[in-house]
């Protein structure tokens, strides 16, 4: 170990990726030094510092400060700094003003070329260098995939560090391996001003997942019954967990360890069929499929590199570590024996709380449909009592199938079958599944087709108790109904002492936090309303239902009864200050219940699930891109539709207007020959015959000017003319 103290500003690259990101959150809480400690004197400062409450000026907290994968990404809350380079002196100035550099090439292989470069132009500067530096490689075991056994009669020993110049790389990582050889060999030069370390981590798992993130996010989206296992799934695979990885690159920046080399991986030696099982049982359905290798390749969400990854078989053990250095594992055991507190940094990571709804209301104010509109919105199982008869009936009848052809096979396949019915079948009884199926059979028989209450409250219990529902949340339709059946289907289950105990105190049964409500929403309407509602319902819809007219208003009377009591379901849920929230439907006047789903959205608030997958936000797009075309097609045809009666429309009105001009001028031409008459009349009377003697005598006299002539000869001779008076 050297002498100088311990560099406090340590620079990360790629702050917003998965290791990154946990890595720099994990030492931007740690105090600098503090493994170099001994336990007593760790404790002793743990002490002083919760007195304080702050470090003090002697126990500083490491300065986190790096690169961001992408530049529209949000600059972690742990960071110092982060910088957007954009040339490599600028980034060359940045990792100068640091005592230590990280640098994690697991995740993106771009990252490789830059790793290499930054440490080669560190070393260039080293004799500028006023105190020591550390470059620290964080690379991955893979560079370990192709190595051969040490000793060939003992193929199945683990590697450990003192094996690392015998390490072969997979084929897909050469990269890796000589960036590894590069980088240590830049750090034998000048170790006083520059130390170089190459950490080979195990795959990383814990907080929001790394690599097994693929079968976490297939296990809580419950879309598939049975997890994939590629291959026979009997390859081993070291792991360790995020934050003991960030522990490890502690270690070794505050012990500068004469040894280059560092492999951090746990205890454990897990097989991939094991991890995927283990994960598959506490989060997903419980079973397992084994599928080709080469069906991974049809994977989406699995790059070459996490693919390759998957398929690695390797023992190792981290001696090194182990002697040297001082680590408080958080999961030295590995993910399979701390899979409990690795699935609640999953679900707080990612945010991946349930959201459990209870709707309650009477019959006909749209229940149903508001629950299937909500598990719609926020991705939640519709759980009615119907349909989880009929689901376990049809599980129960599948599992009692499946027995004759279990004993057709028991024969020549001994263990093969023993195997698959470890993996496949874990935890189904068949004599105990039949048994189930009789007796709830026989049940509804007495009880006229419907199932008794013991039943009952069973099967609600155990769907309420599966995985999808316990992981993405459910909506309860109509059930409980009563403040029994609440109490019997949310208890906790205790000996019959202490429920005797409970009993004698007058208390109410513990509740099960794993399946009660967070929110209940009670429907309220008039006998009116709801009938009025039904009777205006198509007779297709009411057919074969209790929606019938006197069956509706019998079940309606019996909701109106139970929930008249002195003790009623809502009153369950208020006892545990669950309060419910009334909605009035009748406010609304919507048929479809449509206000009032957006009402019950506003209340509980966002959604806690993944968002939409890939192939969702495609189909969002295409279903968009279709109403878009449509609603231009429907404009442009309406503005068609338009233009065309508006030509219309002008053809009448020019059609109508030339109508009304031939009538105007035939009346003008019938008022012009009406006002005509008199006036020929008199020419006739009084003109013509003059006109006449005046034309005769002026071709008798022929003069010069015939027209003057003419004029005036009527003039002189008009009958209407008294000469005398003149």
């Amino acid at each position: 170990m050297e002498e100088a103290p311990p560099g406090r500003r340590v620079f990360i690259n790629h702050l917003d990726s998965y290791c990154g990101r946990s890595v720099g959150e994990y030492l931007s809480t740690c105090v600098v030094g503090a493994t170099l400690e001994s336990p007593e004197e760790e404790e002793e400062g743990d002490e002083n510092d919760s007195a304080v409450g702050v470090p003090t000026t002697t126990r500083e907290i490491y300065e986190v400060v790096g690169t961001l994968s992408t530049p529209e990404s949000a600059n972690p809350p742990f960071a110092k700094e982060t910088y957007a380079v954009s040339s490599r002196e600028a980034l060359l100035s940045h990792l100068l003003e640091c005592e230590i550099v990280l640098y994690n090439i697991t995740e993106d292989a771009s990252q490789i070329e830059e790793a290499t470069w930054a440490a080669s132009a560190l070393h260039k500067e080293i004799e500028t260098f006023a105190k020591q530096k550390l470059f620290i490689l964080i690379s991955t075991i893979m560079t370990w995939a192709n190595t051969k056994p040490v000793d060939p009669e003992e193929p199945e020993a683990p590697f450990n560090e003192d094996d690392f110049r015998k390490r072969r790389s997979h084929p897909g990582f050469v990269d890796h391996i000589d960036a590894e050889k590069h980088i240590a060999k830049l750090g034998k030069t000048n170790k006083k001003k520059f130390s170089t370390y190459v950490v080979a981590s195990g795959h990383q798992y814990g907080a929001e997942e790394g690599l097994f993130h693929y079968f976490f996010k297939m296990c809580w989206l419950g879309e598939t019954p049975a997890i994939p296992v590629f291959g026979d799934g009997k390859n081993i695979i070291p792991t360790i967990h995020i934050r003991d990885l960030a522990i490890v690159l502690q270690n070794v920046a505050e012990h500068r360890p004469a040894f280059q080399y560092v492999i951090a991986v746990d205890a454990s030696m897990h097989t991939l069929g094991q991890l995927v099982k283990c994960i598959s049982k506490n989060i997903g359905p419980g079973k397992i499929e084994k599928v080709p290798k080469e069906n991974a390749f049809l994977s989406k969400e699995l790059t070459q590199m996490q693919l390759d990854m998957l398929f690695v078989n390797l023992r190792m053990e981290p001696i090194y570590l182990r002697e040297n250095f001082n680590i408080n594992w958080f999961a030295e055991t590995g993910l399979i024996e701390n899979i409990a507190q690795v699935i609640m940094e999953y679900k707080k990571a990612r945010g991946l709380l349930p959201l459990k709804v209870c709707i309650h209301g009477p019959p006909g104010s749209g229940k149903s449909t508001i629950a299937k509109e909500l598990c719609k919105h926020y991705k939640l199982h519709y759980v009615r009592t119907n349909d989880v008869i009929s689901e376990k009936i049809a599980h129960l009848e599948q599992i009692v199938a499946k027995e004759p052809d279990r004993m057709e096979r028991e024969v020549g396949e001994g263990e093969d079958l023993v195997e698959e019915e470890e993996e496949e079948e874990e935890g189904e009884n068949v004599e105990a599944a039949k048994e189930l199926l009789d007796a709830i059979k026989e049940n509804m028989q007495q009880n006229k087709g419907h199932l008794g209450e013991e039943y009952l409250i069973k099967l609600m219990k155990d769907k309420l108790m599966s995985m999808p529902c316990r992981n993405q949340g459910y909506v309860l339709d109509g059930f409980p109904e009563t403040y029994e059946q609440a109490v019997e289907l949310f208890k906790v289950e205790v000996d019959e002492a202490e429920e005797e105990e409970e009993g004698t105190m007058g208390k109410m049964p513990k509740f099960n936090q794993i399946i009660i409500p967070e929110f209940v929403f009670s429907l309220i309407a008039s006998d009116e309303f709801l009938i009025n509602r039904i009777i205006k319902l198509p007779e297709s819809e009411v057919s074969g239902t209790d929606y019938s007219e006197n069956q509706f208003v019998h079940i309606l009377k019996h909701f109106r009864k139970i929930n008249a009591d002195d003790v009623t379901v809502l009153n369950y849920f208020d006892e545990l200050e669950i309060h419910p929230q009334f909605i009035d439907i009748a406010v609304y006047e919507d048929s479809e219940n449509r206000l009032t789903v957006s009402k019950i959205i506003k209340e509980i608030g966002e959604p806690r699930n993944y968002g939409m997958t890939d192939e969702e936000k495609e189909a969002l797009e295409r279903q968009a891109a279709e109403e878009r075309l449509a609603k231009e097609a429907k404009e442009k045809a309406e503005e068609k539709r338009k233009e065309y009666k508006e030509r219309e429309e002008r053809k009448a009105r020019w059609e109508e207007w030339n109508k009304q001009q031939e009538e105007v001028k035939k009346q003008e031409q019938e008022l012009l020959e009406a006002q005509s008459v008199p006036l020929r009349n008199y020419l006739m009377k009084n003109v013509m015959p003059t006109l006449m003697q005046g034309i005769n005598e002026c071709c008798r006299i022929r003069p010069d000017d015939p027209v003057n002539f003419l004029a005036e000869y009527l003039f002189k001779n008009s009958p209407d003319i008294d000469w005398n008076k003149r």
